[in-house]
């Protein structure tokens, strides 16, 4: 089994973990209903990616909300 000869110095053990440090997301601001959202993803609150609808939100909440009437209903 491998023992470490030495004791790692703080600084090297630093820079060993240099990249794990959290970073902020980076949010850029939804042209059609300006809420911040991930880029290069459809924004969820409106559905839209780069100028066009391509999530129907509206409906899937409707769904959703049919399917939990259903649920409620047989218990």
């Amino acid at each position: 089994m491998a023992v470490p000869k030495r004791k790692v110095t703080p600084v090297r053990q630093g820079n060993r973990r240099s990249h794990l440090a959290l970073k902020e997301k980076q949010l850029v601001e939804c042209k059609q209903c300006h809420q911040l959202t991930l880029p290069h993803r459809a924004c969820t609150v409106c559905g839209s990616y780069n100028g066009r609808v391509v999530l129907d939100i509206e409906g899937k909440t409707q769904r959703k909300a049919e399917k939990a009437q259903k649920a409620k209903e047989q218990q």
